[in-house]
């Protein structure tokens, strides 16, 4: 069988498609995407596996046991100040994301897949979005017809939300 090598014009424009993100809802409502560049993994846990902590904010759920790591998982709509998650639910939809050395779980509604775009896509969220979101955002992607919240997860991470009072 044949192995030709690609051309090197083929190839640069493979890397041209753009970077890639997880799309996630963060509630009902919103949509979302975080850096593929910080998303460790994307899983499914039972609500049982996050054990709370006693005096903590609200937005922090607990702790949970990931790959023999304790992570600290939080309720991302909270920290937004956006529409919480249900809390009824029998288990949450987790991105874990790594900052430096730092590990954050986030809490979303559903976790929907990956998608990918150029950085020149990526527009002010300055007038498109609440004013309260603006600190934790990229910017705004628009695809076919929705807005996509591009979120920071060097300031989820660094939230004044998750620092002791």
């Amino acid at each position: 069988m044949n192995n030709p090598k690609l051309p090197l014009s083929t190839t640069e424009n493979l890397t041209s498609l753009g970077d890639g993100y997880l799309k996630f809802q963060i509630n009902q409502q919103t949509t979302a995407v975080i850096s593929m560049l910080h998303t460790q993994e994307a899983i499914v846990v039972p609500v049982e596996s996050v054990t709370s902590m006693p005096g903590m904010r609200e937005c922090i759920l607990g702790l949970m046991n990931w790959r023999s790591r304790i992570v600290w998982v939080v309720d991302l709509p909270r920290i937004l100040n956006l529409e919480s998650i249900e809390t009824r639910l029998r288990q949450y939809s987790v991105i874990i994301i790594r900052v430096d050395s730092l590990l954050l779980g986030l809490v979303v509604d559903d976790i929907i897949g990956t998608v990918k775009f150029l950085p020149d896509e990526i527009h002010s969220p300055i007038g498109q979005v609440a004013s309260s979101l603006v600190p934790y955002l990229r910017g705004c992607v628009i695809q076919q017809q929705e807005t996509l919240l591009v979120l920071d997860a060097h300031a989820i991470v660094h939230s004044s939300a998750l620092k002791a009072d």
